[in-house]
């Protein structure tokens, strides 16, 4: 191919690589948390206790950080954000939010349930991290929310 680099392979455009999605339990779980509050987010920070699991909070009752990075959206639309200290961690790893009973934090709304959410990852593969190193960077609390 002319103008090409030796070495360098062609990457087809096509839709991103998918970073994050729901097991089945998780799905039908959000599904459920949905119908009782409305459009829900989830929220992963690197903080302590709760803070390696996802939150979900009805959507506009978390702030998202002007440095939080947007992975992707789940089940039918409800977006995943990710504190960009943890994304600097898990931005080589696919992510999989998976529920589990027992209990979470008081502050995401499947605590009453019994159950909690909570994150399962796999590294990316050789394939993705190709596709992921030509893909525009992802959007921010910045990018999506500039007013604040």
């Amino acid at each position: 191919m002319a103008g090409s680099e030796p070495g360098v392979r062609a990457v087809r455009p096509g839709p991103r690589v998918q970073r994050v999605c729901l097991s089945p339990a998780a799905e039908e779980l959000l599904e459920r948390l949905a119908g009782m509050h409305g459009p829900l987010m989830f929220h992963q920070s690197g903080g302590c206790c709760d803070g390696s699991s996802p939150m979900c909070y009805p959507r506009g009752e978390f702030r998202v950080g002007s440095g939080d990075v947007l992975l992707g959206l789940v089940g039918r639309d409800t977006p995943f954000w990710i504190s960009a200290s943890q994304y600097g961690y898990w931005k080589h790893t696919h992510l999989t939010v998976d529920v589990v009973p027992g209990r979470g934090s008081g502050f995401s709304v499947e605590a009453p349930e019994g159950v909690r959410f909570l994150i399962r990852s796999r590294l990316f593969t050789d394939e993705e991290l190709t596709r992921l190193e030509t893909e525009p960077p992802l959007p921010s609390g910045r990018t999506e929310h500039p007013e604040g």
